[in-house]
Parts: structure tokens; C-alpha cells; sequence
């Protein structure tokens, strides 16, 4: 199983809970977080890296050369459990291979605090939670990080 992560590089990104908006950043990266059966901690730490390393902007040359951290980009952690879905077959999708609840939870709040930990621009959206996600999706830019 692996840990994923769909970034969008952005040049604002919200989320919004019941008409308020529990996170919000201007340019950076909105990653959808989805966590799978077998995940743990030591995988949280390793999609983290990747996230905030991976060259997804542009250069003087503009080439994908630069990195959230390059850049000092906002990064706004999403939870995703639908990411963690099987939808090689069928009409409808199964999540047999999803972390059970707690489990993601518990994992993506080890993710989001490991990244306030070590990144100055973080916000999150709220597990388990009915989110509207806004983005302005720069490019369109999106990638799918997995480990």
C-alpha cells in the first residue's frame, strides 16, 4: 500500500466548513491526502518530503526547476479518503485498500503537524469534515506523489 498525494500547484487555494473557511493559502501547493491500509509514520515523513521538494514551478527559464520550499509557497494539506480507492474494475469504486478512519485521521494529523514543524506556511482542512475546496489550479499543474 502507499501513501498518496495529488498536488495541484496553485495561486490561491481555500478550504471551506460549513461557510467558514478553516484554511487558505495565495500561491503554492493544495495536496489532496489519501492513506492507505499499512501506511505509518516513516511513509508520512517520506510523502512530506517529496511534497515540499518536488519542482513543480518555474524557473527564469521557466522550467519546473523550483520547489515549494524554493519558492516560499503556502502549502494547504487536504484529507482525501476517496484517493485510497480501488477503481481498476467496475462501476463503482471500492475502498477496501483505505486506511480505516482512525487510522487516517491520526495519520494525516502526523502528517500536518510534521509540516507546521518544519515549514513556516501550512494549513489544513478538516478531517472527516463536509469541505468545499476551491483552487485556482495554476498551469493546470497536477501530479500524483506516491510512497
Amino acid at each position: 500500500m502507499s501513501m498518496i498525494a495529488l498536488i495541484q500547484r496553485v495561486t490561491q487555494s481555500k478550504v471551506v466548513v460549513n461557510d467558514k473557511t478553516v484554511g487558505e493559502i495565495e500561491q503554492g501547493i493544495m495536496a489532496l491526502i489519501g492513506v492507505e491500509k499499512g501506511d505509518d509514520q516513516a511513509k508520512a515523513d517520506k510523502l512530506l518530503k517529496r511534497i515540499l521538494g518536488y519542482r513543480i514551478f518555474a524557473d527564469d527559464d521557466d522550467k519546473m526547476n523550483l520547489s515549494l520550499e524554493s519558492i516560499g509557497g503556502g502549502l494547504l494539506l487536504v484529507p482525501q479518503f476517496t484517493l485510497a480507492a480501488d477503481t481498476k474494475s467496475g462501476m463503482r469504486p471500492s475502498f477496501s485498500s483505505a486506511a480505516p478512519p482512525a487510522q487516517g485521521h491520526e495519520l494525516f494529523e502526523y502528517l500536518a503537524g510534521r509540516a507546521k514543524e518544519i515549514y513556516s506556511t501550512v494549513e489544513t482542512g478538516e478531517f472527516g469534515a463536509d469541505m468545499k475546496v476551491h483552487l485556482v489550479n495554476d498551469g493546470p499543474v497536477t501530479f500524483t506523489l506516491q510512497v
